[in-house]
Formats: structure tokens, C-alpha cells, sequence
């Protein structure tokens, strides 16, 4: 158990790593985007770009499931990749059909990733509502009249 114990840390310290660094990199961009999008630009630029954020997302929850995925077949825990891929998915939504279950001195790791994935995709909600909550405060303040001083 000692054994599963760390190679669950491990993969948690790693998830928030990728998470970490996907999200700094999704920021960036967004900084860098956002001085494109004018005023009263068109509602199709806003949206290409709110879709860029989230197909981001994609590829960073893509990463930690896939790394979830590898460290499986790493440790022999399914027959094939697709089975774990498949496993990794489901466990990290926290989906959870039950129809693939691990057995064996591994089975902490999946609890662990359905907990991290659980948190990330939360971190995820919130970066994303952020960037869209962002937006559309800008778009008040475009609205809004100039403000005269007496």
C-alpha cells in the first residue's frame, strides 16, 4: 500500500503541475488575444476565442488522462491501452461506469486520480468563468458612456 500511496502523490503532484502550466499557457495567450478583440468587434471573434480557451482545457485534461493512462500500462494494470485510456477517462470525470475496474495493489491510484480529476476539472470551471466573466466585463465597459469630471 506504501508503494501505491506514493505513486498517488506522485501522480497528483504531477496533474496540478500540467494543470498549473496549462493554465499559465492558456493565460498568456488570453493576454495576448484579448488586445484583438475591439470594443464592438464582431461576437464571432469572442467566440473563437472562448472556444480557443476551452479546446485548450481539452488538451490539458487530455495530457493528465493520458498520463494516468501510461502510468497504468506502465504498471501492467490492463490488458491493453485502450482499456486504459478508457479507464483513466471515466475515472477521471469521476464517471465511474464500473464496467472496467481495477483490482490489486493499485487500485489507490485510481481513487487518486478520481479525486485529482475531480479538482481539476473544478480548477478548470473556475479559470474558465474567470475568462468569460473577463470578457464580459469589458464589454460593460465598452458600453458605458465616457465619464466627464467636473
Amino acid at each position: 500500500m506504501t508503494a501505491a500511496l506514493l505513486v498517488s502523490t506522485a501522480m497528483a503532484v504531477w496533474t496540478v503541475l500540467v494543470h498549473m502550466v496549462g493554465l499559465g499557457s492558456l493565460l498568456v495567450l488570453a493576454r495576448v488575444r484579448s488586445t484583438r478583440i475591439s470594443p464592438h468587434g464582431s461576437t464571432l471573434r469572442q467566440a473563437l476565442f472562448i472556444l480557443l480557451i476551452v479546446l485548450g482545457l481539452f488538451v490539458v485534461h487530455a495530457v493528465e488522462i493520458w498520463s494516468f493512462a501510461i502510468l497504468y500500462m506502465v504498471l501492467d494494470a490492463f490488458p491493453d491501452f485502450e482499456t486504459a485510456l478508457y479507464f483513466s477517462t471515466s475515472t477521471f470525470t469521476t464517471l465511474g461506469y464500473g464496467e472496467v475496474v481495477m483490482t490489486g495493489p493499485w487500485r489507490m491510484v485510481s481513487a487518486m486520480e478520481g479525486f485529482t480529476g475531480f479538482l481539476m476539472i473544478g480548477w478548470s470551471t473556475a479559470f474558465l468563468v474567470s475568462i468569460v466573466g473577463k470578457l464580459r466585463a469589458l464589454e460593460a465597459d465598452w458600453l458605458e458612456p465616457p465619464q466627464t469630471r467636473d
